[in-house]
């Protein structure tokens, strides 16, 4: 099996570490910024030697991870000497392997290996790594090696080009960082009806754990419930009043979101193109 060797040791380094490692891909170097935190990802693995250079890490593994911050990737891969033989890979969901240049024009394979999955701790991280998918991009043979590590994690996987990058990453933004944006946003009403947003955090909780699920086994758009979905513009009128006179900066983003609504509701066949149309003039007009 491949000795593998990674260059950072932060959450998603430490996490992939210890899934690979547990996976039967023997994790035996560690580099990183903080001795402290290389420490701690040695420890996590067992037989795992900890190096205080990124070069002598690199030279100890034949698949060496790249799990800095984004910023650091090409930094890191320009500063070592690579060699035949080798294969380099980076955790970035949205940079490329152009990053990793250096790496292939010394003869190194090179490729990206992005766990699309949200990482608050370690322990969450270890703990929701399967079953997610992990985005690829490399050649063969590593992509095949890629594809392996991927199935042994218990996830799936997609294989995209350089171009796909960016905008599969915004895609995973949307979906993650901004469902918790919109949470805060939903929780952040409460108080006027006297609910502590912490409270209210924990109301909604069951409402999004059930929406989870009816995408899951329903899907999109069969899944759409509420006015948008009923073209229930008498519901959506109160709404817009509400928010004008108590939180009037949420109606530019209650609007939008709104009209982005309006197809899947279409597409799920409770509304036609009239009532749409209706919508649509419902949710400029305020």
């Amino acid at each position: 099996m491949l000795k593998l060797g990674f260059i950072g040791a932060g959450t998603v380094g430490t996490a992939l570490a210890v899934r690979l490692n547990q996976s039967g891909y023997p994790v035996v170097a560690v580099s990183s910024r903080s001795q402290a935190s290389a420490q701690k990802l040695a420890q996590a693995v067992g037989g795992s030697r900890v190096f205080d250079s990124n070069q002598a890490a690199a030279d100890n593994a034949e698949l060496i991870f790249i799990t800095t911050p984004d910023d650091a990737i090409a930094p890191v891969a320009n500063e070592i000497k690579w060699h035949p033989g080798q294969s380099v890979v980076h955790c970035s969901g949205a940079d490329s392997v152009a990053s990793l240049e250096p790496a292939r024009k010394a003869g190194a394979e090179v490729g990206a290996f992005h766990p699309l999955q949200t990482f608050a701790s370690v322990k969450q991280a270890i703990d929701n790594m399967p079953g997610s998918t992990f985005a690829l991009e490399a050649e063969e043979p590593l992509l095949a090696t890629l594809k392996e590590m991927a199935s042994a994690l218990g996830g799936n996987w997609v294989v995209l080009k350089a171009s796909d990058k960016v905008l599969y990453h915004a895609s995973a933004v949307i979906a993650c960082n901004y469902l918790v944006t919109l949470v805060k946003l939903a929780g952040d009403l409460w108080p006027t009806f006297g609910v502590p947003p912490q409270k209210a955090t924990q109301a909604l909780l069951p409402l999004l754990r059930g929406t989870l699920h009816n995408i899951e086994t329903i899907g999109i758009p069969d899944c759409l419930t509420g006015p948008i979905a009923r073209g229930d513009i008498g519901t959506i009128n109160k709404h817009l009043d509400a928010l004008a006179q108590t939180a009037p900066h949420l109606l530019p983003t209650y609007r939008e979101l709104g009209r982005q609504t309006i197809p899947i509701a279409l597409a799920k066949g409770k509304i036609d193109q009239s009532r749409a149309k209706e919508l649509e003039t419902v949710l400029k007009s305020h």
